[in-house]
């Protein structure tokens, strides 16, 4: 087969992805096996899509200096969003998780396990992921149907095609009480115009997770 041959095909499917891609993506539940799902809400001050579920009470973080995080867990409820993904995908997102938010968090909190006084308590949980779509998903950056598309995608803040994503669910406590101060559920992806995302299948997942750590660091500033 020629190049030229395997382009045209290449182009006919992420012309094909185009058409499918507004219904396939994955839309974040109130996932029921998790500790905060009684009290979640729709959130309706989120225009970006990215945070559809939340709770919150009147917090002042910058009172607080010292953060336990909880180990990362992979969801295991029926209303999981992982698809096909295998156990060792999901394995190595969570060790991911695990590693970048105590990386970023550090930056703001000291580490800690003592549940003492001006401390929070962060509990991750991995509730759903997809991964990057080999070839197609860099291909489509540059393709004629593919690359206005993810131009739209950008300018709004959206995924682009054949690109992974994260799920996860956040539960913020204060430490010494156990009080639940903030939780949200989340779906993180990269723009579409990183290039660097599309390489590898998990590579789009890991590039949201980070930039879900810096977004947690921001908040509790």
């Amino acid at each position: 087969m020629t190049l030229s041959m395997k382009a045209s095909r290449l182009a006919l499917v992420v012309l094909c992805g185009v058409a499918l891609a507004a219904c396939s993506s994955i839309q974040p539940v109130p996932y029921s096996g998790i500790s905060s799902s009684s009290v979640l809400t729709a959130n309706t001050k989120d225009d970006s899509g990215r945070i559809p579920y939340s709770y919150s009470t009147p917090v002042d973080w910058s009172k607080y200096n010292r953060i336990i995080i909880d180990p990362v867990t992979a969801y295991r409820g029926p209303d999981q969003q992982f698809g096909d993904m295998d156990e060792k995908d999901k394995a190595t997102l969570v060790s991911y998780m695990q590693t970048q938010f105590t990386e970023k968090l550090k930056t703001r909190f000291l580490v800690t396990s003592n549940a003492s006084a001006n401390t929070l308590r962060v509990k991750l949980t991995l509730t759903g992921a997809a991964t990057s779509t080999p070839v197609l998903s860099t291909f489509s950056r540059f393709d004629l149907g593919g690359g206005p598309y993810n131009a739209v995608q950008t300018a709004r803040g959206k995924e682009g095609l054949f690109t992974g994503s994260v799920i996860y669910a956040v539960e913020i406590y204060d430490a010494p009480n156990d009080r639940l101060l903030s939780a949200f559920i989340t779906k993180q992806y990269p723009s579409p115009w990183n290039i660097g995302a599309t390489m590898g299948s998990l590579a789009a997942s890991k590039a949201g997770i980070e930039k879900g750590a810096d977004a947690l660091v921001a908040q509790l500033k």
